[in-house]
């Protein structure tokens, strides 16, 4: 079974609060587009590549409303990406 670091999704999801927005989180990117695996570690997702792939391979990573099972995936500003944890769902948007 995976562990999920689920303390550094906090700060970046606030859609886990019941009170939230429902407006997905914007990670600004600096370059034009960024990789799936590289996303999820920088969102506080994953905390290594390795998880990311473990993430994405067991279906748990949407984009753009449809499941994504390649860690290189590239993603453009826009982008909705949807991780699915033990504790709900979690929605980030590449800005």
């Amino acid at each position: 079974m995976r562990r999920w670091s689920i303390v550094a999704i906090w700060p970046l999801c606030p859609s886990i609060y019941p009170d939230a927005v429902s407006e997905p989180e914007v990670i600004e990117i600096r370059g034009d587009m960024i990789r799936l695996g590289q996303l999820l570690k920088f969102a506080g997702f994953a905390e290594s590549g390795a998880e990311a792939g473990a993430i994405i391979a067991d279906g748990d990573v949407l984009v753009d409303g449809e499941v994504e099972t390649r860690r290189g995936r590239q993603l453009n500003r826009g982008a909705v990406v949807e991780v699915r944890a033990p504790h709900g769902t979690f929605t980030v948007q590449v800005g």
